[in-house]
């Protein structure tokens, strides 16, 4: 088995919803980090591009992988291949591209992934006979379930936020934690220097979600969202609606060609639950990676456990209670940063990868959950 570096890792600025990223297709927000990989690193190609994406029924479709390489301008003989695992395919794509080099069916790939929320379309169901009598129903593909199985238990299908409303009875998060932590996801955020990593787009330098004067009173002051009687989860404590691209250059020690890596992808885990509880995903997959890696939680110096919600998160700091709150997210979360699906996994994997760079030695896990009841982590060192 070969060792597998990451070389770089790239993203857009996150966009809000029908904010300044909605008129890009998402076709061109992937290909725009794929070329930025390439000319950031000279390339002159790759043996295969992956990449996320959770939607896939828009602009996306017809394999945006492979859409994305052949707008970005690299060979047409460079295969891509789409992949999804909802809120982890950006991470899907990067295990699979590690898997791909460490057994030796390739050398170089870049993986990641991308999501349009805004332009997810709605779609309209064939009806179940010729020439029907009466209206037919738009379905948004935005986000959460649509075109539900008839046969699917009703436990099995609780909308994300009200799942986040479970996590939160389950470990007594109340509604004061959720919002303190959220506040500081925004602070971390609106502090931290991410030049690094994001490669502006049509003027766009900054995630447009953060914001920098938000306060535990305006917080306070949101209705809860998915409970009307006696909820806690809220917009503000929430990750929203976005737009974004990311992408991660991975290679063999040959494909370094004498380029210093961020960081070397040791081990991953993969894991699932009862979908009510997606949100407590990464627990057991961050288990399982770590176990892998032969690794303790205290051999860790950083870690990315994305934040669909901060009750969610919450949730699963309490499940693991040998991880160090304090080197989780240091430069803010999806509730600050955004979270648009398909580019997530990639993001949070990116980042690791960076801050393991800077700091010039260490250990790092990235990890997400993942709507039906899945988890995904990765550990890098350097």
């Amino acid at each position: 088995m070969k060792d597998v570096y990451i070389v770089d890792a790239v993203r857009t600025p996150f966009g809000r919803y029908g904010g300044a990223l909605s008129g890009i297709r998402p076709d061109d927000l992937a290909a725009h980090v794929i070329a930025a990989l390439v000319e950031r690193n000279d390339l002159d190609g790759a043996d295969e591009v992956l990449l996320g994406n959770a939607n896939g029924a828009g602009e996306e479709n017809r394999n945006v992988a492979r859409m994305a390489t052949l707008l970005a301008g690299l060979p047409v003989t460079t295969p891509g291949a789409t992949v999804n695992r909802l809120c982890g395919s950006g991470m899907e794509a990067v295990i699979q591209a590690y898997r791909a080099i460490a057994v030796g069916d390739a050398s170089t790939v870049i993986a990641g992934g991308v999501e349009s929320m805004t332009r997810a379309p709605w779609v309209l169901p064939k009806p179940e006979r010729a020439f029907p009598a009466g209206g037919q129903e738009l379905v948004s593909t935005t986000l959460g379930w649509r075109l539900v199985n008839p046969r699917m238990p009703a436990e099995h299908t609780v909308a994300l936020g009200e799942g986040a409303e479970l996590i939160a009875d389950k470990h007594g998060v109340t509604r004061a934690e959720q919002d303190a932590y959220a506040l500081a996801s925004h602070q971390k955020a609106a502090k931290a220097d991410l030049t690094r990593e994001i490669v502006p787009i049509e003027g766009v330098t900054r995630d447009e979600g953060i914001r920098h004067d938000t306060s535990l009173e305006a917080l306070a002051k949101l209705k809860p969202a998915f409970r009307k009687d006696g909820g806690t989860v809220t917009a503000g404590n929430s990750s929203p609606l976005n737009d974004g691209a990311a992408a991660l250059l991975l290679t063999d020690e040959a494909g370094l060609r004498g380029r210093e890596p961020l960081a070397r992808i040791v081990a991953s885990g993969v894991s699932a639950l009862e979908p009510r509880y997606y949100g407590l995903g990464p627990v057991e997959a961050v288990n399982r990676a770590l176990a892998k890696a032969g690794k303790s939680f205290g051999d860790l110096t950083t870690a990315e456990l994305n934040e669909a919600f901060a009750a969610q998160v919450l949730g699963c700091l309490a499940e693991l209670p040998d991880l160090d709150p304090g080197i989780v997210n240091p430069d803010g979360g999806a509730i600050a940063i955004g979270h648009p699906l398909g580019a997530s996994g990639a993001r949070v994997t990116g980042a690791v990868a960076h801050r393991l760079a800077a700091a010039g030695s260490g250990t790092g896990v990235a990890s997400l959950c993942i709507g039906v009841g899945q988890g995904l982590a990765v550990v890098l060192e350097r």
